[in-house]
């Protein structure tokens, strides 16, 4: 499927690794103008070299001085934005500061709201134009743990819905992507030691399906999965998706809405 993003202009934060990697890499094979977005110089250049693609930008959008310097750096505004950044720090109810609960929403909210209120005017008048955040399922269904993470990504939910009535009547559509667990590295050697334990077996796909047997699709989601959805999402093909908080979980989320 051509998505036809050939030559657009992309922004991905926090592409540096992870999942933003992976992301800056779909939209650099569908032809996109990436720009790799790292904290530091040294992180944004180690990662275009690792995806032999892309231009690098630096800057800690955590703070309204790292986020000019990003954008200083950039060719241009982007036609598509894709908020991804943002961390999930352990903590609980007794225990955490107001201090971490501000710093979660620094790195959750703010460093996307940063960057959409420097770049919506001149969104606003193209001929097409994506901002795509992304979020969790955690915002629908919060555990006791981590509370300031779920308010903070909570807050990111009501502010995507927010902007797509902001940008009613212009080309821009905004969208939420909600993952439930990733398969990354870590995740994956966590449940290995687990399953060792447990004597769930020596593979990872005897493993994984003892982790996913709640799962309807029976294994957890893949990065590149989250990907592709958000690149069909970039796309003129979801022009008429817009103000929607899409989870890509396997199903795991029971409800309704």
């Amino acid at each position: 499927m051509d998505l036809q993003l050939s030559g657009r202009r992309v922004l991905v934060t926090g592409s540096h690794r992870g999942t933003g990697m992976l992301i800056a890499k779909r939209f650099i094979e569908e032809g996109g103008d990436v720009a790799v977005h790292g904290f530091t110089e040294n992180q944004a250049n180690d990662a275009v070299a690792e995806l032999r693609g892309g231009y690098p930008v630096f800057g800690d959008i955590c703070h309204d001085d790292g986020t000019n310097t990003l954008i200083e750096q950039l060719k241009s505004t982007p036609e598509i934005l894709v908020n991804n950044y943002g961390t999930a720090e352990s903590g609980r109810w007794e225990t955490l500061s107001s201090t971490d609960w501000v710093d979660l929403y620094q790195k959750n909210v703010l460093s996307a709201e940063r960057l959409i209120q420097a770049f919506l005017p001149d969104m606003k008048v193209m001929n097409r134009a994506r901002i795509i955040n992304l979020g969790t399922v955690g915002s629908t269904r919060p555990s006791s743990r981590n509370p300031h993470y779920y308010a903070a990504k909570g807050a990111l939910a009501t502010m995507t819905v927010s902007l797509a009535k902001e940008v009613a009547g212009t080309n821009i559509r905004v969208n939420l992507v909600s993952p439930g667990m990733i398969l990354t590295p870590e995740v994956q050697d966590a449940y290995m030691r687990q399953g060792g334990a447990k004597g769930w077996g020596n593979t990872w796909a005897e493993v994984e399906s003892h982790v996913a047997a709640d799962i309807p699709i029976r294994r957890i989601v893949r990065r590149d999965e989250v990907a592709d959805l958000i690149a069909f999402l970039a796309s003129e093909k979801a022009d008429a998706i817009h103000g929607q908080n899409i989870r890509i979980d396997g199903g795991a989320l029971d409800v309704v809405t």
